[in-house]
């Protein structure tokens, strides 16, 4: 599917709906976030975590390269930032395939497409393009067997203030 966004809100808005039908399943699933720098994964990876009910603080974890996180009601959301690696070689996380193997456990990889080797083959990517300095094309296409996309916002919805999608 894909959407457009025109601001941060609304993107973190498509980001909540993904997270709210990924608890409905009652499994984990991993969410591959790829998109240029400052196209908004960092900002749809708060939109999600916050909809999990999760109340830290969310930085990209660019330098220690993994955050694990307590979803309240039992699973854990890990998040990842691959964006100082080359390859799924450089990937220093000895526990890195029983976490995203663990059915219960949810997974946000940004700068998917760098370890794209040893992401299982069911999974969700999140593609973020630039269109404009506010305006992003979301799309969310789904392996097999994962929940399906988020509805599309609402005609009208609010446009909120203009702000980028760029971490600043």
């Amino acid at each position: 599917m894909e959407f457009i966004s025109k601001n941060v809100k609304e993107t973190q808005k498509i980001a909540a709906d993904l997270a709210r039908k990924i608890i409905k399943t009652k499994n984990g699933t991993v969410v591959a976030l790829e998109g240029e720098l400052g196209a908004g994964k960092t900002v749809f990876v708060k939109g999600f975590v916050k909809t999990l009910g999760i109340k830290s603080k969310i930085k990209s974890p660019t330098f220690v390269l993994m955050k694990k996180y307590k979803v309240p009601h039992g699973n854990y959301l890990y998040h990842l930032d691959c964006y100082r690696i080359r390859d799924h070689k450089d990937l220093k996380i000895p526990e890195f395939k029983e976490i995203i193997h663990e059915p219960h456990n949810i997974v946000l990889i940004e700068w998917a497409e760098r370890v794209k080797a040893i992401i299982p083959k069911k999974h969700i990517t999140v593609h973020i393009d630039h269109i404009s300095r506010n305006k992003r094309k979301i799309q969310i296409s789904k392996s097999n067997r994962v929940p399906f996309p988020p509805t599309r916002l609402p005609k009208g919805s609010p446009r909120g203030r203009r702000e980028s999608h760029s971490e600043q």
